[in-house]
C-alpha cells in the first residue's frame, strides 16, 4: 500500500487555478523532493498534504484513508522560517508536543508521566545535536540550531509523514551541509516518508530518492491564472541511493526511538 495516494487533485482560488490533474503514488519510506519554478504550487501541494488547505476536487489518502480535515500528529512539518516558540527553552519546545498529546485540555503532565516525557524529549534533542542547549531559548541559538530544534519538535510525535518547506533555504552553505547530513540520518533511522519542497534543484537531487517537477504544461498569456501546475516529471533516483555502507564491528543503535 502506498503511504500517499493522490487521485485527480485540483486546487483553485477565485480567478486562479494553482494545481490540476495531480496523480501520485508514494510508497512508505521514500524521500520525495519537489522542485519547480516559483508560483507553480509546490508549497500549496505541501499545505494540502498537511490539511492546511482543502482540495477543490480529487482525493488524498494516507495509508489508504482519506486525510482528515485538520492537521494532526501523523504529519510533522518544518518551515523555512523557524517555527519554534521563542518563550520556551529548547527542552520545553520539544516537551510541549508530548504534553499536548497526553493532556490536550491542560497541556501539562505531572509526576512520573512528566519525567518520562522529559526523558523522551531529551532523546530527540540529543538526536539533533542539541543536548547541551536544552535550557537555552531560541534567541540564544544560531539559525541552524533553531532549525534542528524545529526538526526535533516535528519528530517527537513520531509522524508518518515529515513535510519540509524550504527548510534549509535561509542557512549558510556550511550549516546547510550539516543539516543535509542530519535529515538523511534521521530519515534512515525512522523510516518515515518525507516530502521536501526546495528551489535548489541540486539539493533536491542530492537528498531525494525521488524528484517531482511541478510546472504548468498549459499557458494562456491573456489569463495567467487559467491553468494550474501538475507533475511534469517524476524521476526515481533509487531506494538504495542513501544506503549506509556496511561497517565491521558493533552496530550503533538508532538515536530516535
Amino acid at each position: 500500500m502506498s503511504a500517499i495516494s493522490i487521485h485527480n487533485l485540483w486546487k483553485e482560488y477565485p480567478g486562479q487555478r494553482v494545481l490540476e490533474r495531480v496523480n501520485l503514488e508514494v510508497p512508505a519510506g521514500q524521500f520525495v523532493a519537489i522542485v519547480g519554478a516559483s508560483g507553480c504550487g509546490k508549497s500549496t501541494f505541501l499545505r494540502l498534504l498537511l490539511s492546511q488547505e482543502k482540495p477543490t476536487r480529487g482525493t488524498i489518502r494516507l495509508d489508504g484513508q482519506r486525510l482528515p480535515d485538520d492537521p494532526g500528529p501523523d504529519r510533522g512539518v518544518v518551515f523555512q522560517r523557524y517555527s519554534v516558540f521563542p518563550h520556551l527553552t529548547a527542552i520545553k519546545n520539544v516537551l510541549l508536543g508530548l504534553e499536548i498529546a497526553a493532556a490536550p485540555l491542560t497541556g501539562k503532565l505531572f509526576g512520573a508521566a512528566r519525567r518520562r516525557a522529559i526523558r523522551e524529549a531529551e532523546t530527540y534533542l540529543e538526536a539533533v545535536g542539541l543536548a547541551s542547549a536544552r535550557e537555552r531559548y531560541p534567541a540564544e541559538l544560531s539559525g541552524g540550531m533553531q532549525q534542528r530544534l524545529a526538526i526535533a519538535q516535528a519528530l517527537v510525535r513520531k509522524p508518518k509523514l515529515l513535510l519540509l518547506d524550504e527548510p534549509f533555504g535561509a542557512l549558510d552553505p556550511g550549516t546547510r551541509a550539516d543539516m543535509h547530513e542530519l535529515i538523511l540520518r534521521l530519515w534512515r533511522e525512522t523510516s518515515m516518508t518525507v516530502f521536501m519542497v526546495t528551489h535548489d534543484i541540486k539539493e533536491g537531487f542530492a537528498l531525494g530518492t525521488r524528484v517531482l517537477v511541478f510546472d504548468k504544461p498549459r499557458h494562456d498569456p491573456q489569463d495567467p491564472g487559467a491553468f494550474g501546475a501538475t507533475i511534469t516529471y517524476d524521476l526515481p533516483l533509487g531506494e538504495g541511493k542513501h544506503a549506509v555502507p556496511a561497517m565491521k564491528g558493533k552496530r550503533t543503535p538508532c538515536s530516535v526511538p
